[in-house]
């Protein structure tokens, strides 16, 4: 099958190609150079805010995978451009080209009643799908981890220099960590079971944690201990902001932390795992093995 992947050099974009070649399928990758590329996958430079382009990329493919997401906004990078407005550019792209499936990466949590521009944004790009005319299949993934991740890469870097790690709102909310090669296996597997189509899958491990038990097992990975610290609420917005005022005016770059990304924090991101399990048949990995398996221990 020829297989059109947006979001291809991402962190589970890159995953997702991996064990696309391993199954035997002919990849293309959409990004803004073609330099770099992956052996034996096309690249087709281009990018989904720009309809010119997308209809090369979609010529002759018979699925897209749709894994582009932003975190933090930038300029013209904002939410509603990249996931909705870009969702539907490669949508109309992909039905003048005759593609007929679908899969897509959306996020657990995403809702139109949501406090998160994020989550509602997602939540307006599934309806663009639904919509769309294919045969389509969404996944909401919760926190995804694994090598080059951003989430648990960061913690245990930040504990390698600094005796305290920070508990945003006392890190109560709970979380669904999932692997990324789970994550991948879904995606890929999806091509292959007519099953999966029309169905929208909440894709996490079988495991719940609060943000401050993730932490404990970072630190238990790396071998250190070192002081959770409870930030409170009204602190970290105060952060937020002056972040969101100081990345994009001297740096250049998108807020490592904003207002949004905290009002997605307030809410628990867990669902349920079981339809992913019972359709996609795999135990996912736990937590704590998968997590040792890249996090350096201290020496």
């Amino acid at each position: 099958m020829q297989v059109l992947v947006t979001g291809g050099s991402g962190f589970v974009g890159r995953e997702v190609v991996r064990q696309l070649l391993e199954r035997g399928h002919r990849v293309r990758v959409l990004a803004r150079g073609t330099r770099g590329g992956v052996e034996g996958v096309e690249t087709v430079a281009g990018t989904i805010l720009e309809p010119v382009g997308l209809r090369r990329a979609c010529e002759g493919c018979d699925a897209v995978i749709h894994l582009v997401g932003i975190i933090t906004e930038l300029k013209e990078q904002t939410y509603e451009a990249v996931h909705v407005r870009g969702t539907q550019n490669l949508l109309s792209a992909a039905t003048a080209a005759g593609v007929r499936r679908w899969i897509h990466m959306s996020a657990m949590g995403a809702g139109p009643e949501s406090e998160a521009r994020y989550h509602r944004s997602k939540w307006a790009a599934e309806g663009l799908v639904r919509g769309g005319g294919m045969a389509w299949t969404i996944f909401q993934p919760s926190i995804v981890y694994g090598a080059g991740d951003g989430f648990v890469n960061l913690f245990a870097g930040m504990s390698r220099w600094s005796p305290v790690l920070p508990l945003m709102g006392g890190g109560r909310m709970r979380f669904q960590p999932v692997a990324v090669e789970d994550v991948a296996r879904c995606f890929v597997g999806a091509l292959d079971r007519p099953e999966t189509v029309g169905k929208v899958y909440e894709v996490g491990g079988r495991e719940r944690f609060t943000l401050r038990e993730i932490l404990e097992e970072i630190l238990k990975a790396t071998g250190r201990r070192r002081w959770l610290m409870p930030v409170p609420w009204w602190l970290g917005e105060l952060q937020a902001r002056v972040l969101e005022w100081v990345f994009p005016r001297v740096l250049g770059k998108g807020s490592p932390l904003n207002r949004d990304q905290l009002r997605m924090l307030r809410r628990d991101t867990v669902g349920d795992e079981a339809p992913m399990i019972r359709d996609f048949g795999f135990e996912p990995v736990r937590f704590r093995e998968g997590i040792r398996k890249y996090v350096p221990r201290s020496k």
